[in-house]
Protein backbone atom coordinates (compact mmCIF):
# COMPACT_ATOMS: atom_id res chain seq x y z
CA UNK A 1 0.00 0.00 0.00
CA UNK A 2 0.97 3.14 -1.31
CA UNK A 3 2.63 5.08 2.34
CA UNK A 4 0.32 8.57 1.62
CA UNK A 5 -3.03 6.04 1.87
CA UNK A 6 -2.03 4.10 4.23
CA UNK A 7 -0.98 7.24 6.34
CA UNK A 8 -4.28 8.88 5.60
CA UNK A 9 -6.46 5.59 6.62
CA UNK A 10 -4.70 5.10 10.45
CA UNK A 11 -5.55 8.82 10.87
CA UNK A 12 -9.25 9.57 12.36
CA UNK A 13 -11.44 10.88 10.44
CA UNK A 14 -11.94 13.90 12.76
CA UNK A 15 -8.81 15.24 12.41
CA UNK A 16 -8.11 14.18 8.61
CA UNK A 17 -9.03 17.66 7.24
CA UNK A 18 -6.71 19.55 9.92
CA UNK A 19 -3.51 17.00 9.12
CA UNK A 20 -4.19 17.93 5.22
CA UNK A 21 -4.67 21.48 5.44
CA UNK A 22 -1.28 21.86 7.76
CA UNK A 23 0.14 19.04 5.79
CA UNK A 24 3.47 21.50 4.63
CA UNK A 25 3.88 22.70 8.55
CA UNK A 26 3.52 19.11 9.62
CA UNK A 27 6.35 17.85 7.59
CA UNK A 28 8.75 20.95 8.72
CA UNK A 29 8.17 20.03 11.70
CA UNK A 30 9.05 16.92 11.68
CA UNK A 31 12.42 17.78 9.43
CA UNK A 32 13.19 20.13 12.15
CA UNK A 33 12.05 17.64 14.82
CA UNK A 34 14.91 15.91 13.41
CA UNK A 35 17.51 18.53 12.28
CA UNK A 36 16.73 19.59 16.01
CA UNK A 37 18.13 16.10 17.64
CA UNK A 38 21.27 15.96 15.16
CA UNK A 39 21.49 19.30 16.39
CA UNK A 40 21.75 18.40 20.06
CA UNK A 41 23.54 15.75 19.69
CA UNK A 42 26.63 17.29 17.54
CA UNK A 43 26.25 20.66 19.78
CA UNK A 44 26.75 18.68 23.17
CA UNK A 45 29.37 16.33 21.83
CA UNK A 46 31.33 19.17 20.57
CA UNK A 47 30.68 20.85 23.85
CA UNK A 48 32.01 18.11 26.01
CA UNK A 49 35.14 17.60 24.13
CA UNK A 50 36.72 19.80 21.52
CA UNK A 51 34.90 22.81 21.90
CA UNK A 52 34.50 22.58 25.72
CA UNK A 53 35.45 26.51 26.62
CA UNK A 54 33.78 27.64 23.51
CA UNK A 55 29.73 26.57 23.24
CA UNK A 56 28.88 29.23 20.88
CA UNK A 57 31.27 28.06 18.36
CA UNK A 58 29.86 24.24 19.11
CA UNK A 59 26.74 25.35 18.43
CA UNK A 60 27.28 27.50 15.61
CA UNK A 61 28.74 24.46 13.96
CA UNK A 62 26.10 22.03 15.11
CA UNK A 63 23.46 24.69 13.59
CA UNK A 64 25.22 24.59 10.33
CA UNK A 65 25.35 20.94 10.02
CA UNK A 66 21.87 20.54 10.49
CA UNK A 67 20.78 23.36 7.98
CA UNK A 68 22.74 21.42 5.32
CA UNK A 69 20.45 18.20 5.83
CA UNK A 70 17.74 20.93 6.19
CA UNK A 71 18.44 21.99 3.05
CA UNK A 72 18.08 18.93 1.67
CA UNK A 73 14.77 17.75 3.24
CA UNK A 74 13.49 20.77 3.14
CA UNK A 75 13.61 20.72 -0.33
CA UNK A 76 12.64 16.99 -1.62
CA UNK A 77 9.82 16.90 1.49
CA UNK A 78 8.40 19.73 3.20
CA UNK A 79 8.65 21.91 0.33
CA UNK A 80 8.22 19.77 -2.32
CA UNK A 81 5.08 21.32 -3.62
CA UNK A 82 6.49 24.87 -3.77
CA UNK A 83 8.95 26.37 -5.94
CA UNK A 84 9.46 28.86 -8.21
CA UNK A 85 12.81 29.60 -8.36
CA UNK A 86 16.07 27.99 -9.92
CA UNK A 87 17.97 25.67 -7.92
CA UNK A 88 20.70 28.08 -7.34
CA UNK A 89 18.73 30.85 -6.22
CA UNK A 90 16.96 28.80 -4.04
CA UNK A 91 19.60 27.33 -2.43
CA UNK A 92 21.44 30.82 -2.12
CA UNK A 93 18.07 32.18 -0.38
CA UNK A 94 18.04 29.20 2.00
CA UNK A 95 21.45 29.35 3.10
CA UNK A 96 20.73 33.58 3.93
CA UNK A 97 17.84 32.56 5.59
CA UNK A 98 19.62 29.89 7.91
CA UNK A 99 22.21 32.12 8.13
CA UNK A 100 19.77 34.79 10.01
CA UNK A 101 17.77 32.07 11.78
CA UNK A 102 21.21 30.83 13.08
CA UNK A 103 21.63 34.08 13.94
CA UNK A 104 18.80 34.79 16.09
CA UNK A 105 18.86 31.26 17.64
CA UNK A 106 22.60 32.00 19.00
CA UNK A 107 21.27 35.10 21.31
CA UNK A 108 19.64 33.38 23.94
CA UNK A 109 22.76 31.37 24.47
CA UNK A 110 24.85 34.25 24.14
CA UNK A 111 22.42 36.71 26.57
CA UNK A 112 22.34 33.16 28.85
CA UNK A 113 26.00 33.12 29.05
CA UNK A 114 27.63 36.34 29.01
CA UNK A 115 24.62 38.36 29.96
CA UNK A 116 22.94 36.69 32.95
CA UNK A 117 26.45 34.78 33.69
CA UNK A 118 24.41 31.60 33.61
CA UNK A 119 28.41 29.96 33.64
CA UNK A 120 30.75 27.72 36.07
CA UNK A 121 31.87 29.14 38.30
CA UNK A 122 28.85 30.82 38.72
CA UNK A 123 26.75 28.07 39.22
CA UNK A 124 27.43 24.81 39.01
CA UNK A 125 28.56 22.64 36.07
CA UNK A 126 25.04 20.95 34.99
CA UNK A 127 23.16 24.28 36.10
CA UNK A 128 25.31 25.71 32.80
CA UNK A 129 24.66 22.58 31.02
CA UNK A 130 20.94 23.10 31.40
CA UNK A 131 21.14 26.80 30.76
CA UNK A 132 22.79 25.83 27.59
CA UNK A 133 20.20 23.32 26.76
CA UNK A 134 16.65 25.57 27.26
CA UNK A 135 18.77 28.81 25.75
CA UNK A 136 20.43 27.62 23.02
CA UNK A 137 18.90 24.13 22.07
CA UNK A 138 15.03 24.78 23.39
CA UNK A 139 14.60 28.51 23.31
CA UNK A 140 16.78 29.39 20.19
CA UNK A 141 16.01 26.80 18.14
CA UNK A 142 11.80 27.69 18.24
CA UNK A 143 12.51 31.44 17.77
CA UNK A 144 14.76 30.42 14.65
CA UNK A 145 12.12 27.78 14.02
CA UNK A 146 9.17 30.27 13.30
CA UNK A 147 11.61 32.80 11.19
CA UNK A 148 12.25 30.48 9.15
CA UNK A 149 9.09 28.76 8.09
CA UNK A 150 7.89 32.54 7.51
CA UNK A 151 11.00 33.29 5.42
CA UNK A 152 10.91 29.88 3.46
CA UNK A 153 7.19 30.32 2.62
CA UNK A 154 7.66 33.85 1.62
CA UNK A 155 11.57 34.38 -0.10
CA UNK A 156 12.83 30.59 -1.04
CA UNK A 157 10.01 28.35 -2.07
CA UNK A 158 7.91 31.17 -2.97
CA UNK A 159 5.19 29.60 -5.48
CA UNK A 160 3.04 26.43 -5.42
CA UNK A 161 4.56 24.26 -8.16
CA UNK A 162 1.75 21.84 -9.89
CA UNK A 163 3.04 18.85 -11.39
CA UNK A 164 0.79 17.58 -14.24
CA UNK A 165 1.06 14.07 -13.64
CA UNK A 166 0.07 14.38 -10.10
CA UNK A 167 -3.27 16.28 -11.13
CA UNK A 168 -3.61 13.77 -13.73
CA UNK A 169 -3.63 10.76 -11.36
CA UNK A 170 -5.76 12.54 -8.65
CA UNK A 171 -8.19 13.46 -11.21
CA UNK A 172 -8.20 9.16 -12.27
CA UNK A 173 -8.61 8.56 -8.41
CA UNK A 174 -12.02 11.03 -8.32
CA UNK A 175 -13.17 9.02 -10.92
CA UNK A 176 -12.35 5.42 -9.56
Amino acid sequence: MNPSKWLVSVIPGRILPVVIAYAGFIRFALVGLFTFVLTTVLFFGLKVSVLDEKPVTAFSIATLVATIVSYVLNREWSFAERGGRSARHEASLFFVVSAIALGISQIPLAMSRYVFDFQAPAITPFAEHLADFVSGSIIGTLVAMAFRWWAFRKWVFPELVVDDDVVEQAEKESLD
